[in-house]
C-alpha cells in the first residue's frame, strides 16, 4: 500500500497540506507551531512546581530534568513518525483507533478531553488568583468568568487567531527564562548585584553534594518532573490545522531537546548557582527566590505576570484541544453527532463551547468547595495526561512493526532507536506509576483511574448494544457538516 493510498483511505491531506477533508482550515503557521510546541513544554510546572523538586533532591534535579527530557524526546519522535504517516486532527485518538482497537481509541478520545476539562478548571482557577497580586479588589470568580468569557471568544473566531495568542504567550514565558539566565550568568562570572559574592557553579555540588538527598531523593522526584512536561504532546492535535504539516510538525518536534536543554536545564543550572539549593522551599517559585537573592524588587511581580500568561496559555490550549477531542469522537460514532458541526471558519464550535461550560462549573464548584473533594478530581489529570504518552508509544510500536511488514508505508519522519527508544520510554512512565503509588503526596493521583476506567467501560458497551457497527471500523468517519 502506498503512502497516498493511505492518505486517500482515511481522508487527509496531501504532503503540502492542502484543503483537509475533515473540514479544518490550515490557519497555523510554522511560526505558531513552533511556539505552540515551545509553550507546551514551558508551564507552571517549571515556574512554580520546581521548587517542590529542589527541596526533594537539591541539584540532581537538573540530573532528572535531563533524563525525563530524554523520555520526552522519544515520545514526541514517536508521535511525529505517527503524524508523518497520517497527520489528523484526532492525533493519538485516531492512531489508537486503527492501531489499538476502537475501544482504545474511544478510552484515549475521552480521556484526553477531560485532562483539558480540568486542567482548564485548574489553570483558570489559577489566573484568577495570580490576578489577586496586584488587586484584592476584584473577586475571584470574577475574574475566571472574564478570562473564560474571552479565551472563549477567541477560539471562536478562527484557528489562526488563537495560534496567535498562544506565539504571545509563549513569548512571554521564552523571554522570562533567557533574561533569567542571562542576568544569572552576570551575577556569576561578573559578580554584581546582592548575590555576587557567593554565586558560584561550585554551589552545583558544595552544599552536601550533587546529591545530597541521595539517589532515592532523585529518584522520587521524577513523577514531579514528569508532570512538569505534561501537554508538550499538544502539538500532534495542531496536525489537521498545520499549513503543511508535513514539514511544520518535524521542526517543531525536533527543537525538543535544545528547548528541554535551554529552558529547564540551563534555566536551572544558573538558578541553582546564584541560590544554594538549601534556601529553596516547595511553596515558594525558584524564579522567584533567584530574583530575591539577586535584589530585584520587581522580580516576583514579573514571575507572577509569566505564571499568569502561563495559566491562561494552558486554559487556552484546552478550549482549543476539547473541541477537537469531542468532534473526533462524533465522527466516529462514540460521541454525539452535534459535536461534527463546523463552523463557517472551520472551527468545532459546539464541542468548544459544551467544554467551557464544564470549565465554568467546575470553577464555580472550586469557589463553593475548594477542599479535598476538588483536589481529588484535579489530580486526575496527571494519569490521564499520562495515558496519552502510553498510548502514542503503543501506537508507535504496532504502526511501525506493520510498515516493516510492508502492511503500511515507511513514515518519512522514522523514530531514531525506535522500538528499542519507545519500549525504553514505556518502562521509565510504567515507573514513574509505581512510584507515585509509593509517595503519598502523589498517590492520590491513581485513585480516580479506576473508576475512570469503568465509567468508560459501561459506556463503551451501552454505546456498543446501541449499535454494534460504531466500532467495526477502526478508520475515522467522514461526517463533516458546516454551518
Amino acid at each position: 500500500m502506498t503512502s497516498a493510498q493511505v492518505d486517500n483511505q482515511h481522508g487527509v491531506t496531501d504532503a503540502e497540506g492542502s484543503a483537509p477533508e475533515e473540514g479544518y482550515q490550515r490557519g497555523l503557521g510554522n511560526r505558531q507551531i513552533q511556539m505552540i510546541a515551545i509553550g507546551g513544554a514551558i508551564g507552571t510546572g517549571l515556574f512554580l512546581g520546581a521548587g517542590k523538586a529542589i527541596s526533594k533532591a537539591g541539584p540532581s534535579i537538573i540530573l532528572a530534568y535531563a533524563i525525563v527530557g530524554l523520555v520526552i524526546f522519544f515520545i514526541m519522535r514517536a508521535l511525529g513518525e505517527l503524524l508523518m504517516y497520517r497527520p489528523v486532527s484526532g492525533s493519538f485518538s485516531e492512531y489508537a483507533r486503527e492501531f489499538l482497537g476502537p475501544f482504545m481509541g474511544f478510552v484515549t478520545g475521552w480521556t484526553y478531553w477531560l485532562f483539558w476539562v480540568v486542567t482548564g478548571i485548574t489553570e483558570v482557577t489559577a489566573a484568577a488568583t495570580y490576578v489577586q497580586y496586584w488587586t484584592d479588589g476584584i473577586p475571584q470568580w470574577v475574574a475566571a468568568l472574564v478570562f473564560t468569557v474571552a479565551l472563549f471568544g477567541i477560539n471562536l473566531i478562527s484557528v489562526k487567531l488563537f495560534g496567535e495568542l498562544e506565539f504571545w504567550f509563549s513569548m512571554v514565558k521564552v523571554t522570562a527564562i533567557i533574561g533569567m539566565i542571562l542576568i544569572g550568568l552576570g551575577v556569576i562570572t561578573l559578580g554584581f548585584s546582592d548575590a555576587g559574592d557567593t554565586a558560584s557553579f561550585s554551589l552545583l555540588w558544595s552544599d552536601g553534594g550533587f546529591f545530597p538527598k541521595g539517589i532515592g531523593g532523585t529518584l522520587m522526584t521524577l513523577q514531579i518532573v514528569m508532570f512538569a512536561f505534561l501537554a508538550v504532546e499538544l502539538v500532534g492535535v495542531t496536525a489537521g490545522e498545520a499549513t503543511n504539516p508535513k514539514k511544520v510538525l518535524p521542526k517543531a518536534i525536533n527543537t525538543v531537546p535544545w528547548r528541554i536543554g535551554l529552558f529547564y536545564i540551563g534555566s536551572l543550572i544558573i538558578i541553582l548557582s546564584v541560590v544554594s539549593w538549601t534556601a529553596f522551599t516547595p511553596n515558594v517559585s525558584p524564579f522567584v527566590a533567584a530574583f530575591a537573592k539577586i535584589g530585584l524588587p520587581a522580580g516576583a511581580g514579573i514571575v507572577n505576570f509569566v505564571v499568569l500568561t502561563a495559566a491562561l496559555s494552558s486554559a487556552n490550549s484546552g478550549m482549543y484541544s476539547t473541541g477537537r477531542m469531542l468532534r473526533d469522537l462524533a465522527r466516529n460514532g462514540q460521541g454525539p453527532k452535534i459535536f461534527t458541526y463546523l463552523s463557517k471558519n472551520g472551527l468545532p464550535t459546539r464541542g468548544t463551547a459544551v467544554s467551557v461550560a464544564m470549565m465554568l462549573v467546575g470553577v464555580w464548584i472550586n469557589y463553593q468547595w475548594p477542599g479535598e473533594a476538588f483536589n481529588y478530581v484535579v489530580s486526575f489529570a496527571t494519569i490521564s495526561g499520562m495515558w496519552a504518552w502510553i498510548v502514542i508509544l503503543l501506537s508507535q510500536l504496532r504502526y511501525r512493526a506493520k510498515a516493516n511488514r510492508g502492511e503500511l508505508p515507511q513514515s518519512e519522519f522514522k523514530a531514531p532507536g525506535a522500538p528499542y527508544t519507545s519500549v525504553f520510554a514505556l518502562a521509565f512512565i510504567f515507573m514513574v506509576i509505581v512510584m507515585m503509588g509509593i509517595d503519598p503526596d502523589t498517590r492520590i493521583s491513581l485513585y480516580a483511574a479506576p473508576v475512570w476506567a469503568a465509567i468508560m467501560g459501561i459506556g463503551y458497551l451501552a454505546i456498543k448494544r446501541r449499535d454494534p457497527n460504531v466500532f467495526a471500523n477502526n478508520g475515522p468517519a467522514d461526517t463533516t457538516k458546516k454551518g
